[in-house]
């Protein structure tokens, strides 16, 4: 596997810190990694233009240096739906444009970290979703599910999705954004349910914490 595409339950389940601690995996591997976020809202105005924090916090992890428009190439500024923001200002989301930045930074790298935005099937345009796009990459996915009430469901709604769409599940990470009394029986449970090996479990963190020592050492390259 030379790059992964990192997607999860919902949006704000904590796919940025996951993926950022991907990239550090991967490059404890030996690997210089490039990082990507095909389309991010929330974005704040700089004198540089649109950048968004998830963005910046992937590529300042990479070894490779992108140019910001090349890893995050359709910018928006209200934290709403990519569809929506895009509509807004009258763009239309064009996984061609994608795929051929995806190219150019694989070609820079041993290993793509590309995160998706929201979750599996958040749209992007009139006819497509974000899983569309993670096809259109053709890579492996790690799943982050936020540990809550409710995930069970989203889980494996969101995994049966993924098996849909003919991708491979790589692996899934149970991530803790807010203490659970429950969490252990839910992470049970979605271990009896999903085929795919846990990655990992990353409990409720400080700033300072990173989430890579909560990973397993497996296979990502």
């Amino acid at each position: 596997m030379k790059s992964i595409f990192v997607t999860g339950t919902d949006t704000d389940v904590g796919k940025t810190r996951i993926s950022v601690a991907l990239i550090a995996l991967l490059q404890q591997q030996g690997k210089r990694v490039a990082a990507m976020k095909p389309i991010a809202s929330g974005c704040d105005m700089t004198d540089k233009g649109l950048r968004n924090d998830d963005a910046m916090q992937l590529s300042q992890q990479a070894d490779v240096s992108i140019s910001y428009e090349v890893l995050n190439p359709y910018a928006f500024e209200p934290a709403i739906a990519p569809h929506i923001a895009a509509q807004q200002v009258d763009v239309n989301i064009d996984l061609d444009v994608i795929k051929q930045n995806f190219n150019e930074i694989q070609k820079q790298a041993d290993s793509v970290v590309v995160e998706g935005a929201g979750g599996w099937l958040v749209p992007l345009n009139e006819q497509q979703t974000m899983a569309d796009l993670a096809m259109e990459l053709g890579l492996p996915v790690v799943l982050v599910v936020d540990i809550k009430l409710g995930c069970i469901n989203h889980a494996l709604l969101t995994v049966d999705a993924i098996k849909q769409s003919g991708l491979v599940l790589h692996s899934w990470v149970a991530n803790q954004r807010q203490e659970n009394q429950q969490a252990d029986e839910i992470i049970a449970t979605l271990k009896h349910a999903i085929s795919a090996p846990l990655l990992g479990t990353v409990p409720v963190l400080t700033p300072q914490q990173s989430a890579v020592s909560f990973l397993n050492n497996l296979n990502l390259g």
